[in-house]
């Protein structure tokens, strides 16, 4: 499955650490990380990874990493602003077999980290569907989509091909994904009990205390165009 890796990083560091957390975590995961670039020499060439030189506009970046890819064909959303804490992966397989399997047709999407407002029922259809042995709950809109979670290739295509070319900052997404109406047919869910956690990377182009942190503990040299690092930590999901 390829995994799409949405990435503002100055030099690589902030995708390196995540995918080195989902070494850790889930060793033999299924993914096959795609990666945009620019400039060449950022490029680590591993194995499970696939570099896809793009423009620097962050649309025409999105839309060129999900070219040739089928509009039903599923992937997995990691923008690297966030970066796995825990993940429970005897469920998390569960669902990822149930993807394999084509369970339910009509599902397009499937989020395992119910927190934030996603507790809260009005980001909330009526809907409850089985999946496998999870229970799905059916998202109203876009909210939650910049966690990590599987996803048809229909749903991020439509939401950045209707964002404008040109996005100054990022940030600036938050706000925009409101404006965008997610088609009926682009059913979305999220999971009846949370079961991951997830880091915030940066915040403001600073990196967090948590993620900071984590480098650290994993091996990775701090850049220096880190300047120093506000008293933020956010941690996405309790389990």
């Amino acid at each position: 499955m390829k995994a799409i890796v949405l990435t503002y990083d100055r030099n690589t560091i902030l995708t390196e650490h995540m995918i080195k957390c989902y070494e850790e975590l889930w060793p033999n995961h299924p993914f096959t990380f795609r990666i945009p670039f620019q400039d060449e020499k950022r490029c680590v060439f591993a194995p499970r990874r696939e570099y896809i030189r793009s423009s620097p506009e962050i649309r025409a970046t999105v839309l060129t990493l999900l070219e040739n890819l089928d509009e039903e064909e599923w992937i997995y959303w990691c923008i690297d602003d966030k970066y796995p804490i825990k993940l429970n992966l005897f469920r998390i397989l569960s669902i990822y077999q149930s993807i394999k399997d084509n369970e339910v047709t009509d599902n397009c999407g499937v989020l395992f980290c119910r927190a934030g407002r996603l507790l809260d029922p009005e980001y909330l259809t009526n809907e409850k569907v089985l999946f496998g042995e999870e229970i799905l709950l059916e998202r109203k809109g876009y909210h939650k989509i910049w966690i990590h979670q599987f996803l048809r290739v229909k749903v991020i295509r439509h939401l950045f091909m209707n964002f404008p070319d040109y996005i100054e900052v990022a940030k600036t997404m938050d706000k925009l994904k409101f404006t965008v109406k997610k088609p009926i047919t682009h059913r979305i869910y999220v999971t009846s009990v949370n079961h991951s956690v997830f880091g915030e990377s940066s915040f403001g182009g600073v990196i967090t205390q948590s993620c900071l942190k984590s480098l650290i503990e994993n091996g990775f040299n701090i850049p220096n165009w880190q300047p120093p690092t506000p008293e933020r930590e956010k941690i996405i999901g309790i389990i």
